[in-house]
């Protein structure tokens, strides 16, 4: 995706110049990528959940995935009004991916909330890095999304760190 020229009939105009939004494109993709994976780790851990704490912990999953599912959208829409290209299939979220998926059969109900409470910070970690590049580019709308982005992002990982002492 870094290197794929941009096909002319999906050239979308703006005042950015090319040197603008190529850093920017290429700091937000991996967080489209990185979304999916999360929500799907999600979803996963809300489709897989037993024990005492299953309802509590099958609807938190559940609000969260969903949150998560939001982000997406934006990115990604954000990325073509600037004028490149973004995620075309699950291969392409594998290569960008630094959210590593979750294939055990089964996991602890503790075990989830801690993964995804480290995932979720590593995702406000990138948000963060993003939002650098975005700042240093003068591109302040895809800057404003990610703040609220990093705001809801750790609010998730405040949310899994507590329900921890349970």
């Amino acid at each position: 995706m870094k290197d794929q020229a941009v096909p002319s009939k999906l050239m979308t105009v703006n005042s950015l110049k090319e040197q603008e939004m190529k850093p920017v494109i290429d700091a937000i993709n991996p967080l489209v990528a990185d979304a999916f994976a999360l929500y799907v780790k999600t979803k996963n851990f809300h489709w897989h959940m037993s024990g005492p704490h299953f309802r509590d912990y099958h609807l938190l999953f559940d609000e969260q995935a969903e949150q998560i599912f939001e982000i997406i959208d934006v990115l990604a829409e954000r990325i073509r009004k600037l004028g490149g290209l973004t995620i075309h299939s699950i291969g392409e979220i594998g290569r960008l991916q630094t959210i590593k998926d979750d294939n055990d059969s089964f996991v602890t109900p503790q075990d989830m909330v801690k993964r995804l409470m480290e995932d979720n910070k590593n995702f406000a970690a990138n948000l963060r890095k993003a939002h650098k590049v975005c700042v240093e580019c003068d591109e302040v709308a895809t800057a404003s999304f990610l703040e609220i982005y990093i705001d809801e992002t750790e609010r998730r990982t405040w949310f899994l760190f507590e329900v921890q002492a349970i």
